[in-house]
């Protein structure tokens, strides 16, 4: 019976029931990663929570110290309270001195309250107040955290996933097929992280950015964590999926589907669809082009592999030509005339 742990051969021959029974056992290792990473993730919490909220912080903190939002208005009120509580101290201070020309008993009084305005001010806080996602409900902290922790968990545990996905696909291949499929599957997880750090440092950002100013003066802008995340999740597994694009045109020109000279000479295209995409992502005008060169840097890249690997195979094809017979040769030169040949012209 065919496990997780041992390869099927493409010359195995294996009833429903044992492909049955491997897609069982490597699901069950993959749910068993999957809730491993989902325990270690839910343990650090925390720490996932403060790097999911780092670009909202950020946008969400300059708003504050503009003044901007209900957050901004009680940074105001703050700042407001200490400033008029340390003019009234020194005022009453002035007023409880021997100079002031007043009773004893009203400088004592006056020194008093300057020493109880003093102690009011401590209490107000010196830093903008919090800026962390809104929850609504009882509930929503927890069941906020446990879906962050599943999608760092899932995206943690892909690599394995995909990894049992191609061992359970893999003896449909021939070898010949799997030389040429494992490095656009190596490739997967590599431009998936790249896409999903991408996202991460630009995009998610200057969306953040964007969606926060636009028409803010209008409404009490607060962030409901459940979502924020949601959003954030989307924005990343987007791009996480455009930076794909070198494996689907590596694959499709292997399939024989395109070729570079076709991809070359579609550039302009290629720049209208990268631009396009980055237009449906939110942003600014500097967002949309910071968006557009690296997915079009994707492309040419892309277009560079796909040219290194149909030179290798053209010299595989000629160094099998020269090592056939002469009858093998002559006989593959006229079946590739009669297979070229217009029926319409016999």
């Amino acid at each position: 019976m065919a496990t997780a742990i041992r390869t099927v051969g493409h010359e195995d021959r294996l009833s429903i029931v044992d492909h049955l029974d491997e897609l069982r056992a490597r699901l069950i290792v993959s749910g068993v990663v999957l809730a491993a990473i989902f325990c270690v993730c839910l343990w650090q919490n925390h720490a996932l929570l403060k790097f999911i909220n780092r670009p909202l912080t950020q946008q969400t903190q300059q708003q504050v110290r503009r003044f901007e939002g209900p957050l901004g208005q009680t940074w105001l009120a703050q700042k407001t309270a200490r400033e008029v509580a340390a003019d009234s101290e020194s005022v009453a201070l002035a007023l409880g001195s021997s100079a002031s020309g007043l009773p004893a008993a009203t400088r004592a009084e006056l020194t008093r309250s300057a020493a109880r305005l003093r102690a009011d001010a401590a209490k107000i806080p010196i830093a903008p107040p919090s800026v962390a996602p809104t929850t609504l409900g009882p509930g929503e902290p927890l069941t906020t955290t446990l879906t962050v922790a599943l999608y760092f968990a899932v995206v943690l545990s892909l690599p394995l996933i995909l990894f049992e996905l191609y061992g359970f696909v893999l003896p449909a291949f021939s070898p010949g097929e799997r030389r040429a499929v494992l490095p656009l599957l190596l490739a997967v997880p590599f431009l998936f992280a790249a896409g999903v750090a991408f996202g991460y440092l630009v995009v998610l950002p200057a969306a953040v950015h964007f969606l926060q100013n636009f028409n803010s003066s209008q409404f009490n802008v607060l962030v409901q964590a459940s979502q924020y995340y949601k959003f954030a999740a989307t924005v990343l597994l987007a791009m996480g999926i455009c930076f794909q694009a070198p494996v689907a045109i590596v694959g499709a020109v292997q399939l024989g589907l395109v070729t570079p000279r076709t991809l070359r000479r579609n550039r302009r295209y290629a720049v209208l669809a990268c631009a396009a995409v980055a237009a449906l992502l939110p942003g600014d005008f500097f967002t949309m082009l910071l968006e557009t060169v690296p997915l079009y840097l994707l492309y040419e890249a892309s277009i560079l592999v796909a040219t290194v690997i149909v030179r290798a195979q053209r010299g595989r094809d000629l160094a099998e030509e020269g090592a056939a017979t002469p009858t093998e040769a002559a006989s593959r030169t006229a079946q590739q005339i009669i297979d070229h040949t217009d029926p319409d012209l016999s």
